[in-house]
């Protein structure tokens, strides 16, 4: 896993020697002498991680982490402060600043390594969902950019894990300030509740009785609905060796006891922000899906979606040598609304015939808006007798009940015709089968609309 660090310090020899570790570990690394010249190069995407210093000549490091944080196109680059400042006010005004973490030097070579291990990990994670989302701008999806670099990483769920009476007694009113607070004292039951749960954090104490907090973190990880919660853990200053373990396998963050208030709350605003802004990534990704296999206004699929799912459809059926039905709809006189009661009211109709669609076939079948007024409908393990039937009370459905448009201020009668055609044999293209559904429609309009017409090979 490599990656490209900035490491931004203005003594040369403290430079020389992160880049001669990172180096060694097979990362690409690049470095600037002040916060000026790192600023530039971040704003140029040339960098993954920054292992940026405090006490710099031109701009500090907080205020080169505050500036980074703030803006939308760099706040997602993980920045790692590493320092001689090692009291709890500096780690803490680090990672108010918006620091992913605060190292103080010496730093080994082994928590160093795992620090940039664990938090390339969680960039490669992010720049996938980012690039993913990059489509969103463009058909209207809201990016979660600017409401990122807003958040407060306050009002989060929260669950501890914690079965110390002394512990969880003295951590979960400090966190209570700025978020809700659940308290787990049973190890064994800690994974059901955070999957039930909907948690923005979990916070796992590694010094549990007679259970291993690394596993818990671990199976974490591995189930579904807590795979992307992030983990904080909490261990004795000599349980470094189980902290980098547990960086390793996805914690993503730790603290020693004894605990500092500040600095507790600090990482738990991280942590909470970084969860979301993921999580408003993922559903950017999800929307984007959505818009582009959608149509918009009456929420069934759209053509590109039918065709690209059709052949699939088409290929299960001949495989297990079950009938495949295809119904094509077209609204009669569909212009005439337009042109009488304006295309609100038109607008009116597709969602209304739409919602009718949906209430007469199953959950297995397909509905989609082909264009404009037409509609298709694939049912699998359907022959062309029942596709028939599901055909006709459809038809009642649309022609039973006016229709309300214009807010509900007037009701019109709408009425459909309908082709209809089966899959007919192994190997038969899908597009034959449209095209008989598609003759079909056009004898039910040509003699008279308002029925259901099916067409054989």
């Amino acid at each position: 896993m490599s990656a490209r660090i900035l490491v931004v310090d203005d003594v040369p020899a403290n430079v020389k020697l992160l880049e001669a570790r990172l180096s060694a570990e097979y990362f690409d690394v690049l470095t600037a002498s002040n916060g000026t010249e790192a600023l530039k190069m971040c704003q140029r995407a040339e960098c993954d991680i920054i292992l940026l210093d405090v006490m710099m000549p031109d701009i500090d490091g907080f205020e080169v982490c505050r500036r980074l944080k703030s803006d939308p196109l760099t706040h997602h680059i993980p920045v790692v402060m590493v320092t001689a400042l090692d009291s709890p006010a500096d780690r803490v005004r680090g990672l108010e600043a918006g620091a992913d973490d605060f190292l103080t030097k010496p730093v080994s070579d082994i928590v160093l390594l795992t620090r940039v291990r664990s938090l390339t990990r969680l960039k490669m994670m992010t720049d996938e969902l980012r690039m993913r989302a990059l489509t969103s701008l463009e058909i209207g999806v809201q990016t979660p950019e600017r409401s990122a670099v807003a958040d407060t990483g306050k009002g989060g769920r929260v669950l501890l894990v914690d079965d110390r009476q002394s512990s969880y007694e003295r951590i979960a009113p400090l966190l209570s300030r700025e978020h809700t607070v659940d308290v787990e004292t049973n190890p064994a039951e800690a994974l059901f509740h955070a999957a039930e749960g909907n948690y923005d954090l979990l916070i796992v104490s590694l010094d549990l009785d007679n259970f291993d907090g690394l596993r818990l973190a671990s199976q974490a990880r591995s189930l579904e609905r807590t795979r992307h919660v992030p983990i904080l853990a909490i261990a004795d200053p000599e349980s470094n060796t189980r902290l980098l373990r547990g960086l390793e396998i996805g914690v993503n963050d730790y603290l020693l006891r004894p605990i500092d208030k500040n600095e507790l709350l600090a990482r738990a605003r991280t942590q909470v922000r970084r969860r979301r802004y993921t999580d408003h990534l993922r559903d950017n990704v999800q929307n984007s899906i959505e818009m582009a296999i959608t149509d918009a206004l009456t929420g069934l699929h759209n053509r590109r979606y039918m065709e690209s799912h059709l052949a699939t459809l088409a290929e299960q059926a001949a495989s297990r040598g079950k009938p495949l039905a295809l119904m094509m709809l077209d609204i009669d006189y569909f212009k005439s609304i337009n042109d009488t009661y304006g295309h609100d009211a038109g607008d009116d109709v597709l969602r209304e015939f739409a919602v009718r669609i949906r209430k007469s076939i199953r959950g297995i079948d397909l509905a989609c808006r082909y264009g404009g007024e037409e509609f298709v409908i694939v049912m699998p393990e359907t022959d062309l007798h029942v596709a028939g039937m599901v055909a006709e009370r459809l038809r009642r459905a649309i022609a039973g009940e006016p229709f309300a448009v214009n807010k509900g201020g007037k009701r019109i009668e709408v009425t459909i015709s309908v082709g209809l055609a089966t899959l007919e044999s192994k190997g038969e293209p899908i597009a034959d089968v449209l095209k008989r559904a598609d003759k079909a429609l056009y004898r039910a309009k040509h003699d008279g609309r308002n029925r259901v017409v099916s067409q054989a090979a």
